[in-house]
């Protein structure tokens, strides 16, 4: 009887002993997090979105597939107000599918701006910021897109120095419009940066990525542009993937938080990366629109518009890539925009 006392005695003392460093191993987790919340996550500007994003009633979307868009600002300071969106794209983490995918939306695409009037996509950034263009985006691609993430150039220019510079095969024609751009970039800055001398495939600084980014009068105008947008980020984060490195992700965000605006909480920050991760994700898909075979360029009115033709084709495809959809039929409300631009 005394025995089994003192095994149960010693049973006890284990699962003490147990329980306090369950309780201890919390604490630490918890604080831990919580100087990681302030260390790297605390400089980024948060901003509230409101409910009306319209996002049709006829939407019925695989929850596993989350699309934000992501808006880049050609400014240099963090005041974003009146500004065009120069760069406009989804981005969507595909948990069923394993995939990450890169769309970009040519800023000067021909739409619907909810309370406004038909213009170019950009300008609905000025009119009314990420709130109005996130609405345009929905309303005229059937999308149900929630969140945003704002970024400037400097932005960019950071984040890539931060990692020691993205691969990029720069083509012979571009470097003259590369080296303009850079030099540009350095009488706004008062700073001197290394011209690209040679073509091929070679690590770009932060300031040679952007000044990369901005080409427009190299291949086909702005659509080379934006696949070039595509290809920084793409190598950018692929990289980041590939390394798998937390160390450097956390650099990454504490660089990038001064620079960036965004509705998405720092829960659902660190939710979308953990995702990312565990999912084993090291590769990113991307496309445009409007596709070439459904749009048209053009002047009216004396403005230049791309406009798409037609939008409900566009919007097919657009379902068809980002949540793999077949045969999609777009909602009444795409189908009225579309048979208005035409």
């Amino acid at each position: 009887m005394a025995k089994n006392k003192k095994k149960q005695k010693k049973k006890g003392n284990r699962t003490k002993k147990v329980a306090i460093t369950l309780v201890i191993i919390i604490i630490l987790l918890t604080s831990g997090f919580f100087l990681v919340y302030n260390k790297f996550l605390g400089g980024i500007n948060t901003v509230e979105l409101g409910d009306d994003l319209s996002i049709s009633s006829e939407l019925n979307k695989n929850k596993n597939i989350t699309n934000i868009a992501l808006f880049g600002i050609d400014t240099r300071g963090d005041d974003y107000d009146g500004s065009r969106a120069d760069t406009i794209m989804i981005a969507t983490v595909d948990k069923q599918h394993k995939k990450l995918k890169l769309t970009s939306i040519m800023r000067d695409t021909y739409v619907s701006i909810p309370g406004k009037k038909f213009d170019k996509i950009n300008h609905a950034y000025a009119f009314g910021g990420p709130e109005l263009t996130i609405k345009t985006i929905n309303q005229n691609f059937d999308m149900n897109i929630m969140e945003y993430v704002t970024v400037n150039f400097t932005a960019l220019e950071k984040i890539v120095d931060s990692v020691g510079g993205v691969q990029i095969d720069v083509k012979s024609a571009e470097i003259n419009s590369l080296n303009h751009n850079l030099s540009e970039l350095d009488i706004i800055e008062g700073k001197s940066s290394k011209q690209v001398t040679s073509a091929g495939l070679q690590t770009l600084t932060g300031r040679q990525a952007v000044a990369y980014s901005r080409i427009r009068n190299v291949g086909n105008n702005d659509y080379a542009r934006t696949e070039r947008q595509r290809t920084v980020l793409q190598n950018l984060v692929t990289g980041v993937l590939k390394g798998r490195s937390l160390t450097q992700v956390l650099s990454l965000i504490e660089t990038l938080s001064p620079y960036i605006e965004t509705s998405l909480s720092s829960g659902e920050m660190i939710g979308l990366a953990t995702t990312v991760f565990t999912l084993g994700i090291s590769e990113m898909e991307d496309t445009r629109l409007p596709l070439d075979d459904y749009s048209k360029g053009g002047t009216w009115g004396g403005v230049y518009y791309l406009k798409p033709n037609t939008l409900v084709d566009n919007v097919a495809y657009l379902h068809e890539f980002i949540f793999e959809e077949e045969d999609y039929v777009p909602t009444s409300v795409v189908s009225g925009i579309s048979n208005e631009m035409n």
